[in-house]
């Protein structure tokens, strides 16, 4: 194959492929064709472009339909995609937490991340799904002769990731969207509008005293930085006219007169108003909830202050969910002692199954975290006003210097009393699948929200997915824009317990069997969730990219049947 290329080129080499340059690229070291990149375009006839880089990065017929692989261009990773005999090439890294897209799913002209599922297009490299925000960056591919080049325009050269381009506000444009909440729906909100050229005033108001943050790291790494998990600097919303009020609370929706009130008394007109308040953490109301030491973790301000706490200190952690289970991982090597109490069996049993939590809880208690289930806790004890001790319904009396709640959420929509914005039982803002309320020009999106689920029949749910909230604030930012679109994001979600992570798409709320790939024990399986004979969602613990498969053929409308679960031949996910 070399010297049917080398003839190649010496038969067709102009003044910038010299023999000599030839030769010494075959001599190298690297013989692979992915690791030449040659400087000054190529033998077609190019232009040359001093700004650009060009580099040979494969033969034509080295990749088929449906195949990914990464290349290099001068240095540069590039990930080389073959989509209906075209080719194509975009970043390498997921634009949310850098995770290698080469080992996700590829299905059409999509891939989805591996590690928590955002989907890329791969001929423009435009996020598509969420978490993240910003696109992939993407670049020019040639096919000539049986050869694939590509070219990267060299200040582009170290980039990742790519920020959609946004207008700014036009002046005398008095139009103003307000959007309540500081979380990831505002903020993709926000960021779309200014993508799709809206000129009038955007406001995003939060409680929070940062600007939007990652949230979900605040439960994993408690100790961090603020700069570390903004998901935006200031500047940038100085740069993209979005005002930014931090500490600003939201009291009351007069819907009548399209306004906002605000805990400091002001006032703000909106045209447009998008809810996106998030829920709390709900507070322990037993005898001495009140005690100095009984936290929650709500904020980046608790998370540091739980940490603080804890180290060289005795933890209780009320809750076996998701944020409990995940603040026990982050203790266990910090406090002198974390001790776990949960009113199921085994912790995640209603939503993973008792398998999956039976496998975590051992994979905790070898970290030094004692559970106690099938308990609760009933009075928290104290000594001159601090926690001293927790005494359980089973009469377990545990030591305790901190005591810290994760026993589920509250809806913030307190503020929405006498708006007429319709609230569900549960206190979730109702929308529909534009993310509209029952109020005209008053939208909701994110954690708040009960919405319709395409891939369970429109039946409405209320799912605190961050990945959601994204996917959220961008339908209702389009909508606002008179551009209908309708949310059809498969739910994705995902947790970090001591290095090892649990990844779960799709909705399995009343599902009746799980069905199996792998050993749940060895920590290496793919678990299918199965309601009516459908696979309804999917969970999986270092058997990647399976989770993200499955939710892409899901977004995709593919049916997956419980005979799929049941067939000893995965061949079907294309692993």
């Amino acid at each position: 194959m070399q010297t049917r290329t080398l003839l190649w080129l010496k038969n067709t080499a102009t003044s910038v492929f010299t023999e000599k340059y030839i030769q010494r690229l075959f001599l190298s070291k690297t013989s692979s064709l992915s690791d030449m990149s040659l400087r000054q375009g190529h033998s077609s006839g190019q232009d040359l472009d001093e700004d650009v880089v060009t580099g040979i990065v494969c033969q034509e017929l080295d990749l088929q339909d449906g195949q990914m692989k990464e290349v290099e261009v001068e240095g540069q990773k590039v990930l080389l995609v073959r989509t209906q005999g075209q080719y194509s090439a975009v970043g390498t890294k997921c634009s949310h937490y850098g995770a290698p897209l080469v080992k996700g799913a590829l299905i059409g002209d999509r891939v989805r991340c591996p590690f928590h599922g955002a989907c890329f297009n791969v001929k423009t490299g435009d996020i598509e799904d969420y978490p993240g925000l910003d696109c992939l960056p993407s670049y020019k591919v040639k096919v000539e002769d049986g050869m694939v080049y590509v070219s990267i325009n060299k200040k582009s050269m170290s980039l990742t990731k790519r920020v959609r381009e946004m207008n700014g506000r036009v002046p005398g444009v008095s139009h103003t969207t307000l959007l309540i909440g500081g979380g990831p729906a505002s903020l993709v909100c926000a960021e779309t509008l200014r993508q799709n050229h809206y000129e009038g005033r955007v406001i995003m108001a939060t409680k929070d005293t940062l600007p939007p943050y990652d949230k979900p790291k605040i439960s994993k790494a408690m100790n961090l930085e603020s700069n570390d998990i903004l998901l935006r600097q200031t500047e940038f919303f100085q740069q993209h006219d979005i005002e930014l009020w931090t500490q600003k609370e939201a009291v009351f929706v007069n819907t009548e007169e399209n306004t906002v009130k605000f805990s400091d008394g002001t006032l703000q007109h909106y045209d447009k108003l998008l809810i996106s308040t998030g829920c709390r953490a709900r507070p322990l109301s037993c005898t001495g909830s009140h005690l100095d030491g009984v936290k929650v973790l709500q904020s980046y301000e608790d998370a540091k202050e739980i940490h603080q706490s804890c180290v060289g200190h005795k933890a209780v952690i009320s809750g076996a969910s998701f944020i409990g289970m995940e603040v026990a991982a982050y203790l266990s090597d910090k406090a002198t002692s974390v001790a776990m109490v949960g009113n199921t069996a085994y912790p995640f049993q209603r939503s993973l199954g008792p398998e999956i939590g039976k496998m975590t809880m051992q994979m905790m208690e070898e970290s030094n975290v004692k559970f106690y289930m099938n308990d609760q806790i009933e009075e928290i004890r104290g000594e001159n006003g601090k926690v001293k001790d927790v005494v359980l319904k089973s009469g377990t009396v545990l030591e305790a210097d901190v005591v810290v709640a994760g026993i589920g959420v509250i809806p913030n929509t307190e503020f929405l009393k006498g708006s007429q914005v319709e609230v569900n039982s549960r206190n979730a803002v109702v929308i529909d699948k534009f993310m509209r309320t029952n109020i005209p020009d008053v939208f909701g999106a994110g954690d708040v929200t009960a919405f319709p689920l395409t891939i369970r029949g429109d039946q409405r749910v209320n799912i605190g997915h961050w990945q959601l909230a994204h996917a959220h604030g961008r339908v209702a930012a389009l909508n606002m824009l008179q551009n209908q679109t309708m949310i059809d994001s498969v739910p994705f979600f995902w947790t970090m317990l001591l290095g090892k992570s649990v990844r779960y798409a799709g909705y399995g709320e009343g599902y009746t069997e799980i069905i199996f790939k792998g050993k749940v024990e060895d920590r290496k399986f793919l678990a299918f969730y199965i309601k009516d004979d459908m696979v309804v969602a999917a969970a999986s613990m270092t058997f990647d990219p399976a989770v993200a498969r499955i939710a892409e053929m899901m977004s995709c409308g593919q049916v997956i049947t419980k005979a799929h679960a049941q067939s000893d031949n995965l061949s079907w996910l294309q692993m």
